[in-house]
C-alpha cells in the first residue's frame, strides 16, 4: 500500500512539474525594437505564435490562459512600448496603432523569424489586422479573439457598455453623470475610479466567478490609463477618438489570403455580438467560431474547446 501511495504522489507531482510554466516577471528576455527596449517570454516547441494583449495598454500577462498551447507551438508573449516591464515612450504621443504595428514587426525580425503566427485579443486584434494588411508575407496564420473590425465597432463597444451600466447600475450611473455634469471626461481620474465600482465580470464574462483572484503575483504596469487614452481619445469611453476613432479595416480584410480565424463571445458586452458577426461579411474566407457560454475571454471560460480549435487551425 505505501508504494501504491508513494507511486500516485510521484505521478502527480510529475504532473505538476509537467504543467509549470516560466514566469512573467523573471523567465524572459529584452529585445531592442524600434529604438526601446520590449519584455518578451517565449517557450514551447514548433511554429511561433505571437500575442498581443488587449486594452490597449495591457500586458501580456493576462494572456497566460494560453500557456498550454506550447505543446504544439513556440509561444512569444511580450509586453508593448509603455506597458509592463517594457520600456516608456518619452512622450505620450510616441502611442499609436501604427507603432505597434511596426514594433512587431520589428521583434519578429529581431528574434529571427522568417514568418509568424499571431494571435490578438481584443485592441490586440487591431494590431494583428493591420500587421496582416501590412506584412501578409510574413503573416503565416491570424487568430482575431474578441477584436473589433473599425471604429464604428469600438463605438457600438462605449454605447453597450454604458447602456449596461446604466440600466444595471443606476446609482453608479448617476454618480457618473454627476462627474460629467460638473466637467469629468473618460480620462479624468474620477471618471476611472467611477467606472471602476462596476465588477469585471458584469460587461467581460459569462461567469463572473470564472474571473475570481486565482493568486498571481501583482504585474508591474499592468494597465496604463495614460497610453489608453492617447489612443481612444480623451473622452474615449463615451465618444472614440485618436487613434481608435479612425481605424477601419472593413475593406481589406476580404483581400486577406492566409487562414483566418475569427474568435467571438456570446456573452461579451464589449466586442459586441452583433457587431462581431459582421465579420462574416468582412472577411468571409474566414473560420468564425462563438463561444456561447464565455464573454470577452473564452480561453478562461472555455479553453478546452477553444485550444482544440486554435491547434487544428494552426496544423492546416
Amino acid at each position: 500500500m505505501k508504494k501504491l501511495i508513494f507511486l500516485a504522489l510521484l505521478l502527480l507531482n510529475l504532473t505538476i512539474v509537467a504543467q509549470t510554466y516560466p514566469s512573467s516577471q523573471e523567465d524572459g528576455k529584452y529585445y531592442t525594437v524600434n529604438g526601446y527596449k520590449l519584455w518578451v517570454v517565449s517557450f514551447g516547441k514548433g511554429d511561433p505564435l505571437f500575442f498581443i494583449a488587449g486594452g490597449p495598454g495591457g500586458t501580456h500577462y493576462g494572456l497566460r490562459s494560453f500557456d498550454s498551447l506550447s505543446t504544439t507551438n513556440t509561444l512569444v508573449y511580450y509586453d508593448g512600448l509603455g506597458r509592463g516591464k517594457s520600456d516608456t515612450a518619452k512622450n505620450v504621443s510616441e502611442y499609436s496603432l501604427s507603432r505597434d504595428i511596426e514594433d512587431l514587426e520589428g521583434l519578429r525580425k529581431a528574434m529571427g523569424f522568417e514568418k509568424i503566427n499571431i494571435l490578438g485579443h481584443s485592441y490586440g486584434g487591431l494590431v494583428a489586422q493591420g500587421y496582416a494588411i501590412k506584412y501578409p508575407a510574413q503573416t503565416k496564420h491570424l487568430i482575431l479573439a474578441n477584436s473589433f473590425h473599425s471604429f464604428v465597432m469600438w463605438q457600438a463597444n462605449d454605447d453597450n457598455s454604458n447602456h449596461e451600466i446604466k440600466t444595471n447600475y443606476p446609482e453608479v450611473w448617476s454618480e457618473l453623470m454627476k462627474a460629467r455634469d460638473a466637467g469629468a471626461i473618460s480620462s479624468d481620474q474620477i471618471h476611472q475610479d467611477i467606472y471602476g465600482k462596476v465588477p469585471y465580470g458584469f460587461l467581460y464574462a459569462y461567469n463572473p466567478d470564472n474571473f475570481k483572484s486565482r493568486g498571481r503575483k501583482p504585474y508591474p504596469n499592468a494597465f496604463n490609463a495614460r497610453l489608453y487614452y492617447q489612443m481612444v481619445g480623451k473622452d474615449g469611453d463615451f465618444i472614440v477618438g485618436s487613434d481608435i476613432g479612425n481605424f477601419d479595416f472593413r475593406k481589406q480584410l476580404k483581400d486577406l489570403r492566409m487562414p483566418i480565424l475569427i474568435i467571438g463571445g456570446r456573452y461579451d458586452r464589449v466586442a459586441v455580438p452583433s457587431q462581431m458577426i459582421k465579420y462574416r461579411e468582412y472577411c468571409p474566407q474566414a473560420e468564425f467560431k462563438m463561444f456561447e457560454k464565455s464573454g470577452h475571454n473564452p480561453q478562461v471560460e472555455e479553453p478546452a474547446e477553444e485550444f482544440k480549435l486554435i491547434r487544428l487551425f494552426l496544423g492546416h
